[in-house]
Order: C-alpha cells, then sequence, then structure tokens
C-alpha cells in the first residue's frame, strides 16, 4: 500500500490552498480534502468554489475570526474522538495572518495530532520575487490601521532585515507615506500586489516614487504583500570595544585611564565596576 493508498491518520490537517491561480495547490492536498470528514473554512462560500472547480464533495463547517472560540470546542470534540478535520482559509495557509492558529494551539493542548499541508503563501512568494535580501527576513501581518499606531510600529521595527507586511488596498498609501516619514523618502520598498492572478504586480522603487505611481491610479486593488529591507543607521554601527574606546580618549584628551573608563561607562549606560571587568577581559584576549 502506498501512501496515497493509506487511510487518512485522525487528526487537525493545516491545507494550504490557492492565493489566486487555482492551479497553485497540491496533490497532498486535494487528497486530504477529498478524505477527511469535513473542512473547516474562513468562508464556506468561498471555499466552495474551490471544491467545485475540483470536484470535491465534503461537508464544510465556518471557522473565523468571529465564532473561533465557540467553534474550536466543537471541533476538538470531534477530534478527540478520532475525527479528521481540515482547516483552510479563503486563500493561502491557515494560521498566517488567517484562522486555523488559535486551533492548533487547541489541538497540540488536547494531545491531538496537527498535521501542515504545505503550499501557496503571499508572503514568501513576494519576497523571494521581491529582489530584496531573504538571509534575514521578518513578518508581521497587518499594520494598525490609525496612522499614529501605524507610525509608532514601523518606528519599532529592527534594522538589517527584510520586513514583509500585509496591506490592504484602502490602506497603502497611507502606509507608503509613513513608510517615507519614519524612514525618509528614499527608503527603498516593493509592493507584490494580486499575486497568481492575471494582473500581478510588483512595483519597485523608493516609497515616495511607489506611493506617487499608486496615487495616480482611480483605484487601488487586490492583496497587496510590502516589504522593505531596513539598513542599520550610522547611530546603530557596531560600537567600539571598551579597551579601544578607553585607549582613544586616553590618547586624544591626555587623560588618565581610569578617568577615560568612567565616561565610556556613562556614555554605555553601565556601572564603572562593570566597565573595568570588561576592560580586563579584553585586556587579557590581547594578550
Amino acid at each position: 500500500m502506498t501512501t496515497t493508498d493509506a487511510p487518512l491518520e485522525p487528526g487537525l490537517y493545516l491545507v494550504a490552498t490557492p492565493i489566486g491561480n487555482l492551479e497553485d495547490i497540491t496533490l497532498r492536498a486535494l487528497r486530504i480534502l477529498r478524505t477527511c470528514d469535513r473542512i473547516a473554512c474562513e468562508d464556506t462560500r468561498q471555499t466552495q468554489k474551490l471544491l467545485n472547480h475540483y470536484a470535491i464533495q465534503k461537508p464544510t463547517v465556518s471557522y473565523h475570526l468571529h465564532n473561533e472560540s465557540t467553534r474550536t470546542e466543537e471541533l476538538i470534540a470531534e477530534l478527540k474522538t478520532g475525527g479528521r478535520i481540515a482547516v483552510v482559509s479563503d486563500a493561502g495557509t491557515p494560521g498566517i495572518a488567517d484562522p486555523g492558529g488559535y486551533l492548533a494551539q487547541a489541538a497540540i493542548a488536547a494531545g491531538i495530532q496537527v498535521f501542515p499541508i504545505p503550499g501557496a503563501n503571499a508572503a514568501i512568494n513576494a519576497l523571494i520575487a521581491s529582489g530584496l535580501s531573504t538571509e534575514t527576513f521578518t513578518f508581521h501581518g497587518f499594520l494598525p490601521a490609525k496612522e499614529g499606531a501605524r507610525k509608532t510600529a514601523l518606528e519599532a521595527l529592527p534594522r538589517n532585515a527584510t520586513h514583509i507586511l500585509y496591506e490592504a488596498p484602502h490602506r497603502i498609501l497611507g502606509a507608503l507615506d509613513d513608510i517615507a516619514d519614519v524612514f525618509g523618502a528614499s527608503q527603498p520598498v516593493v509592493v507584490a500586489r494580486e499575486l497568481t492572478k492575471l494582473h500581478e504586480e510588483f512595483l519597485r522603487g523608493t516609497a515616495k516614487e511607489v506611493q506617487t505611481t499608486l496615487a495616480a491610479r482611480a483605484q487601488v486593488r487586490g492583496e497587496i504583500v510590502l516589504l522593505f529591507t531596513l539598513q542599520p543607521t550610522q547611530a546603530e554601527a557596531p560600537k567600539l570595544s571598551i579597551a579601544a574606546e578607553v585607549a582613544a580618549l586616553v590618547k586624544q584628551e591626555s587623560i588618565p585611564e581610569k578617568d577615560a573608563l568612567k565616561r565610556v561607562a556613562k556614555s554605555r549606560g553601565i556601572g564603572k565596576s562593570e566597565a573595568y571587568r570588561e576592560l580586563q577581559r579584553e585586556q587579557n584576549r590581547l594578550r
């Protein structure tokens, strides 16, 4: 018996579905949807289009933000009796800025097997085609809707990393304005829109350039992924070692080492004794 012939194991299946192009679904995902007991959907009407396309007849139940708590109890009870339940979002991977994560946590806490069924994800697909660094990246979901909170969230982002965010079409202009305000109008950004769909588009340029391009349109439509890489600022460049900083002060200002050490400790916000111990460690390493 092959893996595909084996009966479906009891448990919770987090099934990734297409983010636009219906061809972007795996054979395994289709097998799970055909053989599970029922499918928990973010929107049953949206999922039914996918099921109809692949001639899958399976009971569905709604599972979304507004009924997550009560529906989780019902689904966990079914899973405890050996049920095989698939969870899907309207598009993409459940649990990534979509329902699914809460149910997965509850299932794990109840000792129920949770199976990830890989597939389409807008954030990762936008990243690999963005042209930005993929060495270090962070996904943040949606930015806050209000300008003040949005700027605060942007200011808190770490440097030297690529940041991936989802944004609504009616808020993208405001988000780009805030990026320009916080990081400068020349901050490079990428806007990935309508991924895998007929009108897929990547806009690359500075925050101001991309904002101007989108503002010139009568309407901005489609799901949007917003990406940008923040480089370290001059203030965030690696500091000199304590030993090097002390030596520089002694040489430049002709002051005793202990006075230089006191100033270095104060500038770093640490105690003189802590600075002295670090100085001793550095000097010992150099011997």
